[in-house]
């Protein structure tokens, strides 16, 4: 097993880039499934899930073609309309699949997702959503099996808004009869991101951005090429640990306005920015202020950088209250930060943390995705040195992050036992 260890000692300096955004090209490569041509990709991050990603459709007899960050999908006959546990265990949005294959092909055997172990993410959104355009679907064997002829408009209400519900029964909506209403529908950038692939695809979608959606179907998508979006993670990640260092960073090739709620708060908590069309510049700051935040769907909070955030609560003068309104159980990370000598005071969906705390280089368990990135920003600034096991997770959403770090100045390697 890989580890990560990390010896605080400064400020970051310089400037790193943002790859492409694995939430907006994992649902990318799933709706290929639905062209009859190649579609072509660039911007792709080279991380875990996105090959996890690749080899489910090369299971099912697609083929996927790599050259650095660019990604093809052939347009080969698809042979299988499963989607094999040992597969999506390892990946929950491998659920990506199910609304293409069935829209494409009629019918679709997807084995219940696994992935980070955050709470529970339940399916039943995107199968009511399905049932509700006249798709078949049973549970047998830990498998989701959904059958239809044809797909039919339907109108559809999210009782919460889910992302990946959102992107799924929008993509399978593009090859129903008929016209899809969803309401209540996830407003991300990657969701719009992924209404301009269909669009390129020959889909007909409206209000992509809005919470109603209005998707026209028709008889066949073709091929296209498409460059992913900026990873607003990955550059929320960076920012969160220049600001932890005092450091003076540049982030480029990111987009500040998918980082609004983010940068608010960070404005805030006293931290100096600047930003261009394509950048954030983050400016050592004089100390930071306590906060309050409560993460919600866009344009809310991201829960996607709150265990980021978390870390840099430790660093403000009093109480910052973190609320986590979307996952129950994404919070596993404040005891490795505590581990560390963050006071941090756990009360349900709720988390005070109470700073400025001088942390502590440890060894820590990385329990989840965010909660890996969690734990390098806070090891940036600890005393002595930190080390960060289980960093698989890390590998799942981010490229190479411990040398982009490294090129910002920190000092920190990659070990394997």
């Amino acid at each position: 097993m890989a580890k990560i260890v990390i010896t605080g000692n400064g400020p970051l300096k310089g400037q790193l880039t943002v790859h492409g955004a694995k939430n907006a090209a994992l649902p990318h490569l799933a709706a290929s499934i639905l062209a009859q041509e190649p579609v072509q990709f660039s911007n792709m991050p080279r991380v875990a899930d996105i090959e996890t990603m690749c080899t489910l459709l090369e299971a099912m007899g697609l083929g996927c073609e790599r050259s650095g960050s660019a990604i093809e999908v052939l347009a080969k006959p698809i042979t299988s309309h499963v989607a094999p546990y040992e597969l999506v265990k390892m990946m929950r949005a491998s659920i990506l699949v199910l609304g293409p294959l069935l829209a494409r092909l009629g019918k679709a055997q997807v084995a219940l997702p696994g992935g980070c172990a955050i709470g529970a993410r339940p399916v039943d959104l995107h199968l009511k959503g399905l049932e509700a355009m006249g798709a078949e679907i049973s549970l047998e064997h830990g498998y989701i099996d959904a059958r239809c002829s044809r797909l039919q408009g339907a109108d559809i209400y999210f009782e919460k808004v889910s992302v990946t519900g959102t992107e799924n029964l929008m993509m399978a909506a593009t090859l129903a009869e008929g016209t899809t209403h969803l309401r209540n529908a996830a407003r991300e950038p990657e969701v719009v991101d992924l209404a301009e692939l269909l669009t390129k695809m020959g889909a007909k979608i409206e209000g992509a951005g809005s919470d109603h959606i209005l998707i026209h179907g028709v008889s066949g998508l073709s091929g296209c090429a498409h460059e992913v979006i900026p990873d607003r993670i990955e550059a929320g990640t960076y920012i969160c640990a220049a600001a932890m260092t005092r450091g003076h960073l540049r982030v480029q090739r990111c987009r500040p306005d998918h980082l609004e709620a983010f940068l608010d708060t960070l404005n805030r908590m006293g931290v100096p920015f600047e930003t261009g069309a394509d950048w954030v510049e983050v400016l050592p700051h004089q100390g930071l202020k306590a906060v309050d935040v409560q993460t919600h769907p866009h344009p809310g909070f991201p829960t996607d950088i709150q265990a980021q955030l978390m870390a840099l609560a430790t660093q403000a003068e009093g109480r910052s209250f973190i609320t986590e309104n979307i996952f129950e159980n994404r919070f596993m990370h404040a005891v490795e930060l505590q581990r560390m000598g963050a006071k941090i005071k756990l009360e349900g969906k709720h988390a005070i943390v109470s700073g400025p705390t001088q942390l502590s280089g440890a060894e820590v368990r990385a329990t989840d995705l965010r909660a890996s990135a969690c734990l390098l920003v806070a090891a940036l600034c600890a005393e002595g040195q930190t080390i960060i096991e289980d960093i698989h997770h890390l590998d799942r959403g981010y490229e190479a992050i411990d040398q982009q770090l490294k090129q910002a100045g920190a000092i920190i390697e990659r070990q394997v036992d």
